[in-house]
């Protein structure tokens, strides 16, 4: 039996052979993901709308490994513009992550221009 299980979830998935996240034990760490429309491959043409959806990419795919999002320790995130881009995470960070004593870690890099997204992110969880 592997040791290592991939992580998939309906309404996402990667043109390449990857799976959303792996998992070893209580260790999962996602694949990159983008804030596309769940269920499609189209993503929203403005920044709030992507930061929603990848939001909900994330509980998705934590819950699809048995977790939750309390079991999230560190998220990246890749943004075309990091400078002003932050401020639109932090509404959706707030709302998924309400207990300022109790958030992840958070990092966020600039996306290269050649993407057709305008964030993308990865995370890991330890689930209990």
């Amino acid at each position: 039996m592997a040791r290592r299980k991939s992580v998939n979830y309906s309404g996402y998935s990667h043109q390449n052979p990857i799976p959303n996240a792996s998992r070893i034990g209580n260790i999962m760490m996602s694949s990159i993901m983008n804030g596309t429309e769940p269920g499609t491959r189209t993503a929203p043409p403005d920044l709030a709308g992507q930061v929603i959806n990848i939001f909900k990419h994330i509980r998705l795919c934590v819950e699809a490994a048995g977790g939750t999002v309390d079991d999230i320790i560190k998220v990246n995130f890749w943004m075309k513009q990091p400078s002003t881009g932050r401020a639109a995470l932090n509404d959706e960070w707030v709302k998924m992550f309400p207990d300022e004593n109790s958030r992840p870690a958070r990092h966020t890099l600039s996306l290269s221009a050649d993407s057709p997204h305008l964030v993308t992110c990865d995370f890991t969880a330890v689930i209990g």
